[in-house]
């Protein structure tokens, strides 16, 4: 096959073109080498001479559908990674996300859907964003799915959601496909937009597309430069330069952290030949890890012994729980993702930590953090 992945500089994109290539398909990635998520003029430029080794390599933005008509002229099949991400950013960076998000996925499916196009196959990336709070259990009324936390809340520690029937606390439940979609970021809102765009366009044209709902997505390679994407690319780099670790909320939030190798397994299985649904599938473990955790474990492999402060700040947009019911995983595609988070983060701090100490140091995490506080979008504390 020979396949298009727009996005695909990104750390996901690479990995995926990577296992494609060895499996003998061609491979075209069309990326805009986004100076927030790939540094500087110099960086981007030795990161498109090393992807050119593997894969064709075109420089060009996702809302040209121009340039998307003439690549799906001659591609069978589309991974669509391109995307703004952040959830923080996305709050007041509105107009950007959607566009670059929403209309720039409607350019590519125009292009998959012209006359010349051979576009058999779209993949897109969503998230498990979409869902908002996601599944919960409550000891009387089963699973339930509740509303965003309110700001009352928040601002006086009550982190955790209630159960919308009888208001008692409930227990984090692994989050079907079939959960209300209540997202609760721009970010979010753009992401649920493209899988909907993907699926209702695939339909409509008899062409087989998967969204693919990636959850905490951590590995070797994700970006370090971008300050509103990614835990463990922040408070490593925060870590490593040895500045104090702020924790939001009270720590106990968690995510479902996946491994870019399940993901890009996930990726290439979709892309197949032998896959022809159209439908949505979450991409996970199915285990939860908290941002505690998370950090106690960094600061252990990387030495760290400044302080960490567990703040009550939240941020607006932020969810609580999510982790993903990975039974449509295992049922549609054949697949587990069982790179554990321990073997995976000891395996993302060699790297980050040689990456790092060769690069330089940036302030970027705090500029962030102060712009949100700016906006009003970080509160509480």
């Amino acid at each position: 096959m020979r396949i298009l992945i727009t996005g695909g500089a990104g750390f996901i994109g690479r990995r995926t073109a990577a296992a494609l290539v060895n499996r003998g398909d061609d491979v075209t990635l069309f990326d805009n080498f986004s100076p927030q998520i790939h540094g500087d003029e110099a960086s981007q430029k030795e990161l498109a001479a090393d992807l050119s080794q593997r894969a064709e390599v075109i420089l060009g933005d996702v809302r040209d559908r121009d340039e998307l008509t003439k690549l799906a002229s001659r591609h069978d099949a589309v991974l669509h990674l391109a995307a703004e991400t952040g959830t923080g950013q996305s709050m007041y960076d509105m107009v950007r996300y959607n566009d670059v998000n929403v209309t720039g996925t409607a350019a590519l499916l125009e292009a998959v859907t012209s006359p010349k196009s051979r576009i058999s196959k779209v993949v897109v990336a969503s998230s498990r964003s979409i869902y908002g709070e996601g599944a919960y259990r409550c000891g009387v009324h089963g699973l339930v799915f509740p509303a965003d936390r309110s700001p009352a809340a928040l601002d006086i520690g009550n982190f955790d959601p209630h159960c919308p029937v009888c208001g008692e606390q409930i227990a984090v439940a692994p989050t079907p496909e079939r959960a209300p979609l209540t997202p609760a970021s721009v970010y979010a809102v753009t992401k649920l937009a493209q899988e909907n765009l993907v699926l209702a366009v695939a339909k409509a044209h008899g062409i087989a597309a998967y969204g693919l709902r990636y959850q905490n997505v951590f590995g070797a390679g994700q970006s370090l430069n971008n300050p509103y994407t990614g835990i463990l690319s922040i408070f490593s780099r925060e870590m490593l330069f040895g500045r104090p670790i702020e924790i939001f909320e009270d720590g106990l939030e968690s995510r479902d952290f996946v491994h870019v190798d399940d993901v890009v397994q996930a990726n290439c299985v979709a892309l197949a030949d032998t896959a022809t649904g159209i439908r949505a599938i979450n991409v996970g473990t199915g285990i939860g890890t908290s941002v505690n955790t998370v950090t106690a474990e960094l600061a252990r492999l990387l030495d760290y012994k400044n302080e960490i402060r567990i703040s009550g700040r939240y941020r607006a947009g932020d969810i609580r729980h999510n982790i993903a019911d990975v039974t449509l995983l295992k049922a549609e595609l054949g697949l587990r993702c069982d790179i554990s988070f321990s073997t995976g983060l000891e395996e993302f701090v060699v790297w980050a930590r040689t990456e790092l100490e060769r690069g330089k140091d940036s302030d970027g995490y705090a500029k962030s953090l102060s712009e949100l506080a700016q906006r009003g979008l970080m509160k509480g504390g």
